[in-house]
């Protein structure tokens, strides 16, 4: 290696090195901290926590898998395949119940939906029942409701690789099986799905680490899942060693998502085609088919979105208009904005510098490789994994200042990591640092090699040349990463909730102690901030991930 690249490498190096240091972290504490507990501990959550935890995680993967695959996969063919008046709207409308986390749909549907609410409410008045007790309607808070109501936000996440897939395949495969007789349903099922399973199983494995994440929903919809007893442990009996055991236990159930998703994947390289297809020609639909069509592609979004969105601006509206805005939902808002905003430039600047080294730097790549993938881990390990594994360094790192501090100048620190905004803005860089890092990459593959080759011949270091010639090229992909992270930190609710500093208040902690008290109205406003901030990057997807149909 020439002697001149030996300390721009060497910084790279360091800067990769430390991004995977702090997403390897967590975990080997994690592991650590399990596996130090006491004697009695892993009889204890054998005996009367995993199993129900176990079953119900099991269960709600289940339900919510077939779920999302089922609506995302057939959303994507009807838009992809017909063509029916509305076609248009619901292909970009289809994702919009990305923009409404999952806590935020059953904390709107749990006042929707109650037996005093104004679902059940219309339909006794439409049956002229005149008391809740005399028509119950199967209740929301259960496994079942969990599942349907996860399942009909999550979908996009299937919907959006699948629609794209079936819009790149060729159209010769398709009228092969047309021109042989097989009927439409025949079609999609013996030649379109087998090709686009690898998109399915991608955006199913996605929707899935979603759902495992999830902490509101399921807590308010009264499933125990893993994550929801990973908080308890920590939160109600103060039990670190055991909230460890648990994360530990919901580690294997990430990892083995992981590796189903790789297995399904393997040896389907063909689903895109090495050549340019000619696009599958849509058949037209009228009448009662097309009417039926649109109905269809309308219900999830519906569900998903149409139906919480209205019912959180009638809601804010109505609080508002009654006590005005309160004070204190300002300051939840500048909290929010500060810790996402810190996490957001950190990440995108460690993302950014992580992404360029393969390309600033000749020589042999497997060890940078290793370094980028271990930087990457973080996105499909859980919040409240993070937020375990992070509290045992972060207590001994305040133990060590502290230390130190008392031994140097006789006064003490005090907490510097543990129980500060470090905490957390540390857990929302490493969740969320693969998307700065992949949108970089993609941005700098744009850019011609020869550029950044000719700006090195012409005696830049590799700082300049990242920052005067590759910077400029791909800010748009840099600035649409920051974008999606820090939507994803203002939604985050697992890893702030146990990591936020004391008696600071964040958009999503606030409407958990809303709902968790039952006061929904009180809360609405800031739910409905929440998922205004997450349109966001649904605008960036239509403009920009998905191809023109």
């Amino acid at each position: 290696m020439p002697p001149a690249l030996a300390p721009g490498l060497l910084t790279w190096t360091l800067a990769a090195g430390l991004a995977a240091l702090l997403v390897l972290a967590p975990l080997l504490s994690l592991a650590a901290e399990a596996l130090q507990g006491s004697g009695g501990l892993w009889p204890h959550l054998l005996a009367y926590v995993l199993p129900q935890a176990v079953r119900d995680t099991a269960l709600l993967l289940a339900g919510v898998g077939l779920l999302v695959v089922a609506i995302g996969t057939g959303a994507a063919w009807l838009v992809a395949a017909y063509e029916f008046p509305g076609r248009r709207l619901l292909d970009w409308a289809l994702l919009l119940p990305l923009a409404v986390p999952t806590y935020i749909v059953a904390y709107a549907y749990l006042d929707l939906l109650h037996p005093v609410g104004p679902v059940q409410g219309a339909i006794r008045a439409l049956l002229g029942v005149a008391r809740p007790r005399d028509l119950m309607l199967p209740d929301v808070r259960s496994l079942p409701g969990c599942i349907l109501l996860l399942g009909f936000v999550l979908y996009p996440y299937v919907y959006l690789p699948t629609r794209a897939l079936f819009l790149m395949q060729s159209a010769n495969l398709v009228e092969a099986g047309r021109s042989l007789g097989l009927s439409p349903a025949a079609v999609f099922r013996r030649v379109a799905l087998p090709l686009a399973r690898p998109a399915i199983a991608l955006g199913a494995s996605l929707a899935l680490l979603e759902a495992l994440n999830d902490i509101g929903a399921a807590e308010f919809l009264g499933v125990r899942t893993l994550t929801v007893s990973i908080y308890a442990t920590w939160v109600n009996r103060s039990d670190l060693p055991g909230a460890a055991a648990i994360a530990l236990v919901m580690l294997l159930f990430v990892l083995a998502l992981m590796a189903v998703e790789r297995a399904a994947r393997r040896r389907r390289g063909y689903a895109g085609g090495a050549q340019r297809p000619r696009r599958m020609g849509r058949q037209r639909l009228r009448g009662l088919p097309a009417l039926a069509a649109f109905a269809l592609g309308l219900a999830p979004v519906a569900v998903g979105f149409l139906a919480p969105a209205a019912y959180l601006v009638v809601q804010a509206v109505r609080r508002v208009q009654f006590a005005g805005v309160s004070p204190r939902i300002l300051g939840e808002v500048l909290n929010t904005v500060l810790y996402a905003g810190l996490a957001t430039l950190a990440a995108t600047a460690l993302g950014l510098l992580v992404a360029a080294g393969p390309r600033l730097f000749a020589g042999p790549v497997a060890w940078r490789a290793a370094l980028v993938r271990c930087a990457t881990l973080g996105y499909a390990v859980p919040g409240a994994i993070l937020a375990i594994g992070l509290m045992p360094p972060l207590a001994g790192l305040d133990a060590a200042l502290d230390g130190a501090s008392r031994a140097l100048t006789g006064t003490g620190l005090g907490l510097v990591g543990l129980g500060t905004g470090v905490a957390l803005v540390y857990a929302y860089v490493v969740r969320f640092l693969a998307i700065p890092v992949g949108t970089s990459e993609a941005g700098l593959a744009r850019v011609p090699r020869s550029l950044g080759d000719a700006s090195r011949v012409l005696g830049r270091s590799a700082a300049a040349t990242l920052a005067q010639i590759h910077l400029p090229l791909t800010w748009p992909a840099v600035l649409g990463g920051a974008l999606l992270v820090f939507v994803d930190c203002v939604k985050e609710l697992p890893a702030t909730l146990l990591l936020r500093p004391l008696n600071v208040e964040t958009l999503a902690t606030h409407l958990y102690g809303e709902a968790a008290r039952g006061t929904y109205e009180d809360g609405a406003l800031a739910a409905l901030l929440i998922v205004a901030v997450g349109l966001a990057p649904v605008a960036v997807l239509l403009r920009t991930a998905t191809p023109r149909a």
